[in-house]
């Protein structure tokens, strides 16, 4: 019976995709007045497809614009002065470390270098060279290394222990350049996910984050993979770490939401049943973090974190009208979970977008019914 349920999703799943996924194609040239499919996402002002931002969760202008600046020139002292500039304790100070160790490598990754060639990224050597006791451009390397892992070893092997290792040696020294800032720590969580970290010497790394910034929610998202099940933990773990954080969120904090990041994470590989995203369990979560949302300050840099999760979570639940409302504050950036995790981030985010536009034109909803 179970077999037969499935088969009958997949039917359905397919009714539901086929037509939007070979509309992408160019393989439907009409769709009759009134079809689901007819449906049309820039009626709304959302974004095209190819114009999706795949960066950054949300908008960061100054970040854009020092970025540019730096990878065009090859001078570090512009992301300099925008770290310098940015509160150690924050959340955009550690998005932006992230942002500018991810463009370093992915530099190194497209111009690896060679006779005559200077490799990509070499901004990031000479800003270490140049100045060595900034705390910023040691928090940026460290995290350039546990990205460079990722990137150019296979997990498990020596040359991948090698790097981390030496990500833990560089979390040190950032550490010891700025010892009230989280960040070195917060990047410390990843390297010590994949050197796989004894409990009693994470829970101290976690305690010396919560003596920082207790309610750094980058922090705790770090921090809950090293509770999944795939990783050090479990699902009850990750759950129970998830709704601990949710338990003591000070007001308009959206560390309310963590319990969603947690079924997230735990998420069966083959579910399309909306009947599961309607759970008590999934609706409880989804419901902390709306609350989280509407309670979260309109410049929270994780807010639109958040509204990432909700948006895949929404749908799948059939929630059309709340998915929307999520759209209308996120579309054209889609630098977040769950589309990262997707080859195409900017492709799987379009599928979702066109899903909510259907579902929510078939329930009578359309651009006027829907608040701005």
């Amino acid at each position: 019976m179970e077999i037969l349920w499935v088969l009958m999703a997949l039917v359905m799943l397919g009714f539901v995709l086929l037509p939007l996924l070979r509309r992408r194609r160019g393989m439907i040239e009409q769709v009759p007045p009134g079809h689901p499919d007819a449906a049309d996402p820039a009626n709304y002002g959302f974004a095209p497809t190819e114009e999706l931002d795949i960066r950054m969760p949300g908008p960061d202008h100054d970040l854009l614009d020092v970025l540019d600046l730096v990878q065009r020139t090859q001078d570090y002292r512009a992301a300099q002065q925008l770290l310098a500039g940015t509160e150690a304790a924050g959340e955009l100070r550690w998005q932006r470390v992230q942002a500018f160790a991810g463009a370093a490598s992915l530099e190194l990754r497209q111009r690896p270098g060679g006779v005559g060639q200077p490799p990509g990224g070499q901004w990031l050597r000479v800003w270490r060279a140049e100045a060595p006791k900034d705390a910023g451009g040691a928090a940026v390397h460290a995290e350039f290394l546990v990205q460079q892992a990722w990137r150019t070893a296979t997990p498990g092997t020596d040359e991948f222990r090698i790097i981390m290792e030496e990500a833990r040696s560089a979390c040190g020294d950032a550490a010891l350049l700025a010892p009230g800032d989280p960040v070195a720590y917060i990047v410390e969580l990843s390297v010590a996910r994949r050197l796989g970290y004894q409990r009693a010497e994470f829970e101290q790394l976690w305690l010396k984050i919560l003596d920082r910034a207790p309610a750094h929610m980058g922090a705790h998202l770090a921090a809950l993979h090293y509770w999944c099940e795939k990783w050090h933990g479990s699902r009850e773990l990750a759950y129970s770490f998830a709704e601990a954080a949710a338990a003591r969120a000070p007001r308009g904090s959206l560390l309310a939401a963590m319990p969603l990041f947690a079924v997230f994470e735990h998420l069966p590989e083959v579910n399309l049943v909306s009947s599961f995203y309607q759970s008590e369990v999934v609706t409880r979560a989804i419901h902390g973090a709306l609350h989280a949302v509407h309670s979260a300050r309109p410049d929270d840099p994780m807010l639109a974190h958040v509204r990432h999760l909700l948006v895949f979570f929404l749908v799948r639940a059939e929630r059309w009208s709340e998915a929307m409302n999520q759209l209308i504050h996120i579309d054209g950036h889609v630098g977040a979970l769950p589309w990262t995790l997707s080859p195409d981030p900017a492709a799987e985010f379009a599928v979702y977008r066109a899903l909510a536009v259907a579902g929510y034109e078939a329930n009578g909803g359309s651009p006027a019914s829907l608040p701005h």
